[in-house]
C-alpha cells in the first residue's frame, strides 16, 4: 500500500466510524413555549391570542410547547361554556403553523367545582375534557436528539380543588420513560404549576397558598432526573417571566400570552412567550413580547 492509499484507508474508517456518533448528536432547532392565553370571547382574548400565533409563525419554529390554561376557564363552568371555550380555542390554534405539544392547565381541568353543575359521571368529567380535545395528559417525544417530557401538574382535592401534583401514576411512567431515554440524551420538561419558582416570595404569599402556586412534590420528581441530563424545566402559571438556574437546569417561566388575564402586564410583565434556540448543545431562552395592547375597561 503507498502512502496516498494508506490515507484514503485511514480516512474512510474514520468516516465509516465517526458516522454513528455523529448521526446521533444532538441538532440545531428553534421552538416556542406559550403558556396562559386564557382563551375566551370577553376582552379580545381570541384576537390578542390569534396576534401571537401570528408572532409565533414568524418565528418559524420546528413546532409550539402548549403550557395550559389554554381556556378560560371550565373548572367552575358548564358544558355548554366548556364547548364554547374549546371550540374557539381549536379555531384559533388552526392558525399555528408547527404542530403543538399541549399539557393541561388548573383552567383546563373540567367541571371539578360544585359551582359547575357538572357530575363526577359525565364522561367528558375532570381532565377527560382535555385528553378529548388535545391528546394525552402526559407524554413525551424526541426531537433532534433531544427528548421532551410533558407531565400533567395538576392535582386534584377530595374539596374540589387543586394542587400542584405530579401524581404516582405519571411517576411511574416517568421512571420507565427516562430509562428508555438514556442518561447522555438531554432532556426537556414542559409542566403548567411550576416544578421550582421563587413566585411565593415574591407576592408574600402565605404558606398555604404555595401549594396551588408550585409543585408539592418537586424533589420526588426531580430525584428521578438524577444521572440523567435534565437541560430545563419550561412552566407557566404565574403569569411572570422568571428564570432559576440549579445544577445545570434552567426553570424558565415563560410569562404569559394574556398578561394580566387580557387586563395588560402582570406585575410588570407583558403578554409574551418563549423562543428557545438550541444550538451545539446548549439552550436559550427569549421572551418575546406581540405588541397587543389591553383593551380599555
Amino acid at each position: 500500500m503507498n502512502r496516498r492509499d494508506f490515507f484514503a484507508a485511514t480516512a474512510a474508517a474514520l468516516a465509516a466510524t465517526a458516522s454513528p456518533a455523529l448521526a446521533a448528536a444532538p441538532g440545531n432547532f428553534r421552538f416556542v413555549h406559550f403558556t396562559d392565553p386564557h382563551i375566551q370571547p370577553e376582552r379580545k382574548a381570541a384576537e390578542g391570542t390569534l396576534r401571537a400565533f401570528e408572532a409565533i409563525n414568524k418565528v418559524k419554529p420546528d413546532f409550539c410547547l402548549a403550557g395550559g390554561d389554554l381556556v378560560f376557564d371550565i373548572f367552575e363552568r358548564s358544558h355548554d361554556r366548556a364547548k364554547t371555550l374549546f371550540d374557539l380555542y381549536a379555531s384559533t390554534a388552526r392558525n399555528l403553523r408547527p404542530r403543538v405539544h399541549s399539557v393541561p392547565g388548573n383552567h383546563d381541568v373540567f367541571g371539578i367545582s360544585n359551582k359547575s353543575g357538572v357530575p363526577a359521571s359525565d364522561p367528558l368529567y375532570g381532565k377527560k375534557m382535555f385528553e378529548d380535545r388535545l391528546g394525552a395528559r402526559y407524554s413525551s417525544f424526541t426531537h433532534k436528539g433531544w427528548h421532551f417530557i410533558l407531565l400533567d401538574s395538576i392535582g386534584i382535592t377530595p374539596e374540589k380543588s387543586y394542587i400542584g401534583l405530579i401524581d404516582e401514576e405519571q411517576m411511574d411512567w416517568l421512571r420507565s420513560d427516562l430509562e428508555k431515554t438514556g442518561r447522555q440524551t438531554p432532556i426537556v420538561v414542559l409542566t403548567h404549576i411550576p416544578l421550582a419558582t421563587g413566585f411565593g416570595q415574591f407576592i408574600g404569599a402565605a404558606a398555604a397558598s404555595l401549594r396551588g402556586i408550585q409543585v408539592t412534590n418537586t424533589k420526588q420528581v426531580l430525584d428521578l432526573f438524577e444521572g440523567y441530563q435534565l437541560k430545563a424545566v419550561l412552566q407557566g402559571h404565574t403569569h411572570i417571566r422568571e428564570v432559576l438556574d440549579y445544577k445545570g437546569c434552567q426553570f424558565i417561566t415563560s410569562g404569559a400570552v394574556s398578561g394580566n388575564w387580557w387586563r395588560g402586564a402582570r406585575l410588570g410583565h407583558p403578554e409574551g412567550f418563549g423562543v428557545i434556540s438550541v444550538k451545539n448543545g446548549q439552550l436559550q431562552w427569549e421572551y418575546k413580547t406581540y405588541g397587543w395592547v389591553a383593551a380599555q375597561e
